[in-house]
């Protein structure tokens, strides 16, 4: 369960506004839309990725306290799909080769008992 940032009080994940509040939570009603908002004073845009490199076409740019698009530029990088589903190098190898490798060893094994 999440909290709503005005009240504290728990709300359902996918509530598009607060029931108690009734601060909108979600971007243009839409549950799939997550409005990010700024904590205290601070604003979006001084730790937004689209602010860093000069890509944010946003109106309200750069004091933003809400925005749909926000990324935090010190949030870990998401993994490539090299990465997630790496294969390792023992599974690379032929079946028929590593089956022939463990035939050799063990034929090599039992002529050596």
């Amino acid at each position: 369960m999440t909290t709503c940032p005005r009240c504290d009080r728990t709300i359902t994940p996918t509530a598009i506004n607060c029931p108690h509040c009734q601060l909108v939570l979600k971007a243009h009603g839409h549950p799939g839309m997550t409005l990010h908002r700024a904590k205290g004073e601070t604003f979006l845009c001084d730790t937004c990725t689209y602010e860093a490199d000069d890509t944010c076409n946003f109106p309200k740019r750069p004091t933003a306290k809400t925005c749909t698009l926000y990324q935090n530029i010190n949030a870990l990088p998401e993994k490539s799909a090299k990465e997630i589903y790496a294969v390792p190098w023992w599974r690379k190898i032929n079946k028929f080769w590593a089956g022939m490798i463990v035939l050799v060893i063990v034929s090599v094994i039992i002529t050596v008992l």
